[in-house]
């Protein structure tokens, strides 16, 4: 299974956590050729997404350069005022790379880089023009698609002929994964019911519970979150209805969500049909070799499924093959530029199309 390991870290602090190096940066240089700070999002590090996904990558670029752990960091942010402070901690301690994960940096990126022009910085989700930041930003839209198909196919799999998406906030980036899922459910079913629900939130639990119940009782079989810890809701309403004998789907978001979804440790049994991936790990273990190598490119860069920069996990146990053979025929489909994805939703929040 190619999942991302739940790292299971607990706050110790009420606006951050640590974990590596002390606030000193206690290591040296001997085991540590570079240093790499993480500064998460207010869904923390424990999202089972977004956050933890970029984590991730880090330990993976670590532990692949020989890295002690005293060489990596990350910081929780709990609110957004947070992000313009802990930025600037990592870049006070002198870390070699300041990782920010999620569009919501914008400002905090372009208030904080300027001082520390020598401090290499990554920022993903958003576009800066700073000379010392990097710009990861993938096509969401085209793993949304995928999300879109295997859902749709699943729920006419089940006699159903509905299906829902529930966002964190509406913003660009979040629609942009709607207007893919749209597009994906279509293609196979134009007829095909769709709700749209946002939280308001990436750190809502009980909100994507509430949402989550509100699409299944209306009749979803299958609902594509892309609401980072909210997200965590929807699980839990899925699992609780899995655990009762109702077949109903999440698809998970960012990282591979199956372990997230399990109802059934004994027989590993998940309410998770796939994930659409977005390889943030692969953006943060880039820009840390670049910085370890003395080739960081301060610029935009865009991950597509050309190079699967965004695609569904390699191993997906509850779908069917004949799902799995689509899914197969629409990747190389877009591969080839057959099919190509806008980020123009159709379904505006709230209404079914």
């Amino acid at each position: 299974m190619n999942k991302f390991t739940k790292v299971g870290l607990v706050a110790m602090l009420a606006a951050t956590t640590l974990a590596g190096c002390g606030s000193d940066g206690g290591s040296d240089s001997a085991t540590c050729p570079i240093r790499v700070g993480f500064v998460t999002d207010v869904g923390g590090i424990d999202d089972h997404s977004f956050n933890e996904g970029t984590w991730n990558g880090i330990k993976e670029f670590a532990k692949e350069n020989g890295l002690d752990d005293s060489c990596i960091k990350y910081m929780q942010s709990k609110n957004d005022s947070d992000y313009e402070p802990n930025l600037s901690s990592f870049a006070d301690e002198g870390y070699d790379l300041v990782v920010a994960a999620g569009f919501k940096f914008d400002k905090a990126i372009e208030n904080v880089t300027p001082t520390y022009p020598d401090t290499h910085f990554l920022v993903i989700d958003t576009v800066s023009k700073e000379a010392n930041v990097q710009s990861a930003t993938f096509k969401a839209e085209q793993s949304s698609y995928l999300a879109g198909v295997a859902a749709a196919m699943q729920t006419k799999a089940q006699g159903g002929d509905t299906v829902g998406f529930i966002g964190g906030e509406e913003q660009d980036l979040i629609i942009a994964f709607q207007a893919g899922f749209e597009q994906g459910v279509k293609s196979i079913d134009p007829n095909m019911k769709i709700y749209v629900d946002y939280a308001g939130g990436f750190d809502k639990t009980e909100m994507g519970s509430t949402l989550a119940e509100k699409q299944y009782a209306a009749g979803a079989k299958v609902i594509y979150h892309a609401a980072g810890g909210t997200g965590n809701g929807v699980f839990a309403s899925a699992v609780a209805r899995a655990e009762k004998g109702e077949e109903v789907w999440v698809i998970g978001v960012d990282s591979d969500q199956y372990d997230t979804g399990i109802y059934d440790k004994d027989n590993n049994k998940s309410v998770t049909l796939t994930s659409a991936l977005k390889r943030v790990d692969v953006a943060a273990k880039t820009a840390a070799k670049q910085v370890l190598d003395g080739e960081f490119k301060a610029e935009p860069i865009v991950y597509t499924i050309a190079e699967d920069g965004v695609g569904l996990p390699e191993e997906n146990p509850n779908i069917s093959d004949e799902i799995q053979a689509k899914l197969d025929e629409v990747v190389q489909d877009m591969k080839d530029g057959k099919i190509e994805v806008t980020t123009k939703r159709q379904i505006e929040n709230g209404q079914v199309g």
